[in-house]
């Protein structure tokens, strides 16, 4: 077993791998052979660090095309299974997060974990508003949280749509595991004059599920949710660290982050790991002999 002042780089770096591809707590812990407590206090220092820097280093940046979308989970249990006298208590039931992804870059340039409300829309727009260098074209689904939301921060220099999907019945007894058909779609202008051509929520929707089999907490059905907020948050600054700036996208053939220019080469783990300062050894006092 390792304790964290002792854990060599190189093995916080394939603990760190673990979870951004998806392990549990345990798993990761079976496999690295590293103490549960030891791996959830990396989590925490990681993820801590990693959103401090995204949120510093996400800034002036030059998007044309945002996709917004918000995504479910739970933390502790499911809605409907939360005591009496925990309901409405944040960070116990449903847990939003919050994605703008730029279509061009495929940067996740603003992410938000919070509720599903009017308050947390114009928290994450507002951020996102604060992150951009150029007018943008903005769209979401037909979720009217963001019609307010992006008003107040953008005014009028935005360009914003909605899609808004028509879907079908689902078949008789897969309602519970298979999505609806999609039966049509309407896109609505609702500020500005975006591009209808580009009036798209694929990539977001698409960024839903790397999210989902890249953090085992996100599995629909699954005993690895995460049991408090706080982990939660941290695990899911840790993905965006890695998928923004660690992992080579396909298409792209370089990170999100060297396309939007905010990065000049692909980090590896060792290096999201260094993020977090070695502990300083503490220095020894005199001596002092015990009397007999």
């Amino acid at each position: 077993m390792f304790n964290m002042n002792q854990m060599p780089i190189a093995k916080r770096a394939q603990i760190l791998g673990l979870l951004v591809e998806g392990m549990s707590i345990n798993a990761t812990c079976r496999v690295s052979g590293a103490a549960k407590a030891t791996v959830l206090k990396l989590l925490a220092d990681v993820g801590a660090t990693c959103a401090e820097y995204q949120h510093e280093t996400l800034r002036n940046l030059p998007c044309k095309r945002i996709q917004c979308d918000e995504i479910w989970s739970f933390v502790g249990a499911k809605q409907r299974n939360v005591p009496e006298e925990k309901r409405g208590e944040f960070g116990i039931g449903d847990v939003w997060t919050w994605t703008a992804i730029d279509a061009d870059t495929k940067l996740i340039a603003s992410w938000m974990v919070g509720r599903r409300n009017a308050d947390a829309a114009s928290e994450f727009i507002g951020d996102l508003s604060s992150r951009l260098a150029n007018r943008v074209q903005i769209t979401t689904d037909g979720l009217k949280l963001y019609v307010n939301a992006i008003e107040g921060a953008f005014g009028a220099d935005v360009d914003y749509a909605q899609l808004i999907k028509v879907f079908g019945e689902a078949p008789e007894g897969q309602r519970r595991y298979s999505p609806p058909q999609i039966i049509g779609e309407e896109r609505n202008v609702i500020t500005g004059a975006p591009d209808m051509k580009h009036v798209s929520t694929s990539y977001v929707e698409r960024q839903n599920l790397t999210m989902r089999m890249g953090m085992r907490r996100f599995t629909r059905l699954t005993n690895g949710f995460s049991k408090k907020v706080e982990n939660h948050v941290h695990a899911i600054a840790l993905h965006f660290m890695h998928y923004n700036f660690g992992r080579i996208h396909k298409t792209l053939r370089v990170t999100p982050a060297m396309e939007a220019g905010v990065s000049d080469h692909v980090w590896s783990l060792e290096e999201i790991a260094a993020l977090v300062p070695e502990p300083e050894a503490k220095k020894r006092g005199p001596y002092k002999k015990r009397s007999a």
